[in-house]
């Protein structure tokens, strides 16, 4: 249980890492959206990933 914490403390932190790159180094705003929007995605679903064996349904990786 502490090593999925940690797993999804860290998808956290990097997500956060690479928003704060898209905003310092993406100088179109429509751009920086649809960056983020993909951010946001790939976090979520590598979270989900990652419970779904704890809630029952087989791994997919």
């Amino acid at each position: 249980m502490l090593t999925l914490v940690i797993g999804i403390l860290i998808i956290v932190v990097i997500g956060a890492i690479l928003f704060w790159v898209i905003d310092k180094f993406c100088p179109d705003a429509r751009l920086a959206q649809l960056l983020k929007l993909l951010v946001v995605l790939v976090c979520l679903g590598a979270i989900v990933a990652r419970l779904l064996p704890i809630l029952g349904y087989p791994s997919v990786l």
